[in-house]
Parts: C-alpha cells; sequence; structure tokens
C-alpha cells in the first residue's frame, strides 16, 4: 500500500504546531532568521534523537543524501554552520514550552498504573550529566569539572516527566526542589531521597494538602510519641513521632515511621501520612526506583550526555528537544496500546525514520522483517 508521507512526517504530525508557531512569535525566535526556522530546527534535532547522529557533519551528510523529503517535513536547509549559529543562539524557551504542550495532549490518552491506594503517585528527584569543564565552561561543578543537572517530577501513575528543570551541576537537589513548579493536585503523594531533607518545605507540602514519603537521617534526633499496631510481617515499627536535629529547625507536626525489613536489610521511612498501611509506605518508596530507571533510560537511549554545541543555549535546545523524542515515542505507545517496550519502539523508528509506510506497521515489525521495507517512490505534501 502506497503512503505520501514517511515515518518520520507522520510522528512529527503529533507536535501542536499551532502552539509552535505561536510561541515562535511570542519570543521573536526567527527574529533575524532566513532559513532556519524553528521548525526547521526542531527537525534537525529530532532527527538527530531518532538515527543517534553525534555530530552536526553527521546531520547534514544524512539529511542531504534523501532531499526528496525535505519538502515533505518543511526542512529549508541542513548547512552545519546555520545549525551551530542557530544552535548557540536561540533562546531554549520555545522547544521548553512546547514540551509542556505535547505533555499536555500525551497526558490526554495515558493509561494509568493501578496501585492499592487513589493518591496519585510522583518521585521527585535529579540526575547529573558531566561535562568537560574546558568546553563548557558555564556550567562549573567542582574544581576541574563541568556538569548540569537535571531536575525530574516523574508521574508515577503514567511515566510521565511533569516538571522538567535544568541547572548548573552544583545547585543542590533540595534548592531546586523548593522552587520547582509543582502543579499536583491536593491528596497525592510525592516521594524523594534524603537529599531533599528541608523542614519548612515538608511543612509546605503539608500545608498544601500533599503527603510526603522519604528517608530519614541517621543524626536526626526523634522523640516517639505513640507506638502503632504492627499488621505485617516485614514492618518492625510504626510510630508516631516529632523530628527535629540542631542545625534545622523542627518540623511542628507529629510524623509517622515505618520501620520495613526487606531481604534482611532495615530501611527507615517517614510520612505525614496516617492513612495508609505501613506497608503501602513501604511500596510507594520502592516506587522512586521509577525515576532512577527513568534516568538511565534517558542516558542511554537520548543523546543527553554527549552534544552537538557547547553554549548553555545549545545544550539546553538539545536536551527539551530530547525530552520531546520521548513525548512523541510514549505518544505513539499511548495513542495504539502497543505492548512493545519504550527501547523496541524507538529502534524501530531509528530504522525506518524515512521509509514510507503506516506508521502503525512499525509495531508488527521484528528484526527480520524490518529489514524488508524499502523506500522506491518520492514523497509528496507538506506537514508545516
Amino acid at each position: 500500500m502506497h503512503y505520501s508521507t514517511t515515518i518520520f512526517g507522520q510522528l512529527l504530525a503529533f507536535i501542536p504546531k499551532g502552539e509552535l508557531k505561536r510561541l515562535t512569535g511570542q519570543h521573536q525566535a526567527e527574529r533575524y532568521v532566513k532559513k532556519l526556522t524553528v521548525w526547521n530546527h526542531l527537525i534537525v534535532l529530532l532527527y538527530a534523537q531518532a538515527t543517534n547522529k553525534d555530530s552536526l557533519r553527521e546531520i547534514e551528510a544524512g539529511l542531504r543524501a534523501c532531499p526528496e523529503i525535505w519538502h515533505h517535513l518543511g526542512i529549508k536547509t541542513v548547512a552545519k554552520s546555520s545549525l551551530a549559529r542557530v544552535n548557540n543562539t536561540r533562546n531554549p524557551i520555545v522547544f521548553e514550552k512546547t514540551f509542556y504542550a505535547l505533555l499536555k495532549q500525551c497526558l490526554e490518552i495515558t493509561p494509568k498504573k493501578s496501585f492499592s491506594f487513589d493518591n496519585p503517585l510522583y518521585s521527585l528527584d535529579a540526575t547529573v550529566i558531566n561535562l568537560c569543564l574546558s568546553l563548557f565552561n558555564w556550567a562549573k561543578y567542582r574544581h576541574n569539572k563541568g556538569a548540569m543537572k537535571l531536575h525530574f517530577l516523574l508521574d508515577n501513575k503514567t511515566g510521565l516527566p511533569m516538571v522538567l528543570n535544568l541547572t548548573k551541576g552544583k545547585i543542590a537537589d533540595i534548592s531546586q526542589g523548593k522552587k520547582m513548579k509543582m502543579d499536583i493536585p491536593t491528596q497525592s503523594i510525592l516521594v524523594f531521597d534524603r537529599g531533599y531533607l528541608d523542614y519548612s518545605w515538608w511543612r509546605r507540602l503539608d500545608r498544601q494538602g500533599i503527603f510526603f514519603v522519604t528517608r530519614i537521617k541517621e543524626n536526626a534526633i526523634i522523640i516517639v510519641s505513640e507506638r502503632l499496631p504492627i499488621l505485617h510481617l516485614k514492618i518492625l515499627a510504626d510510630e508516631r513521632i516529632w523530628i527535629g536535629d540542631p542545625v534545622s529547625p523542627p518540623y511542628d507536626k507529629e510524623l509517622r515511621r515505618v520501620t520495613y525489613l526487606d531481604e534482611k536489610k532495615k530501611y527507615i521511612f517517614l510520612t505525614n501520612n496516617f492513612e495508609l498501611k505501613a506497608e503501602e509506605i513501604a511500596f510507594i518508596y520502592k516506587e522512586r526506583w521509577q525515576i532512577e530507571l527513568f534516568f538511565k533510560w534517558i542516558k542511554q537511549n537520548l543523546k543527553v550526555k554527549t552534544f552537538l554545541g557547547t553554549s548553555k543555549n545549545a545544550v539546553m535546545n538539545q536536551i527539551w528537544a530530547s525530552m520531546i523524542y520521548y513525548l512523541l515515542l510514549s505518544y505513539i505507545k499511548f495513542q495504539t496500546r502497543s505492548r512493545k517496550s519504550l527501547l523496541e519502539l524507538t529502534w524501530m523508528v531509528k530504522e525506518t525514520l524515512i521509509l514510507r509506510r503506516s506508521l502503525l506497521d512499525i509495531l508488527s515489525l521484528t528484526p527480520k522483517t524490518v529489514k524488508k521495507l524499502t523506500n522506491t517512490e518520492p514523497v509528496q505534501g507538506e506537514l508545516f
């Protein structure tokens, strides 16, 4: 069957182009630009993501090898000199806001993971991207090291990043966590590790009606006010406590301390939730591992560790494009209810990106059948 557009073209169709145009005008992102429009720029970065290109020269060579798809995709230029200039000078806010517009679309069709409780569950954490300080001199981390941090709020029920903040590597997790605009509903549960110790921030979450689950530091001063009944074999203790330490001001309400035994190792959790079962509190903290798996996945499968430019704008533009690509893959998976993993989908898209086939076709591909697909006719039509 003949298809008039490529897999790449069908993938790009999910991007909210009207919103991208509006943002482009609002932020004057195409001022003094003749050919390399915001859309053209985004296509090139997404192409680099999908095909795992490591340099602007590779990108240019790859796209020049298939000029028949330019008009169809909306490409006007792939000159590496133009790409380098725009990558370094274009404000990344347009791609950032496009990410959130696409996220809104994804949330409308995302299947929800089921838990034994009804509360929305979110994980908060940050991951470090190491950079060479001599090349990325704006990202000083330590004396002779460079780095930046990606601060994420992950929705555990959907697997989607709800908030992403990009900072220099030396910014503490809690410092940025307190600034993040987490628009999450009342009665949500927020899980985070010991890097987010700040009693005043915990109190603010409590006043907003948000439950939290975290780990306790060994030097914390604890006063037990009540021992609650133990109803599970792995629960060693379930207690109401008061907490404070010599450095931070005390948390001015009772907290709950749950001591849990898992494979002969003892874990101690703190929470302001007194309604859930003690074993559910332990389960919630285990769910924080999902954000660690998310970090591992994006570092292995997205281009967020090697960059096409060394300026702050170039790095941030590429990271936002990477996350847009992640949402596009997620959107396909959710829309089609595919059982393929995101890793399998990433590989399939890479192998078939410029072929004229239905996007649905790639969901039935295997390593043996993907090589049989060929691109035999010129592409026509325009997306943007």
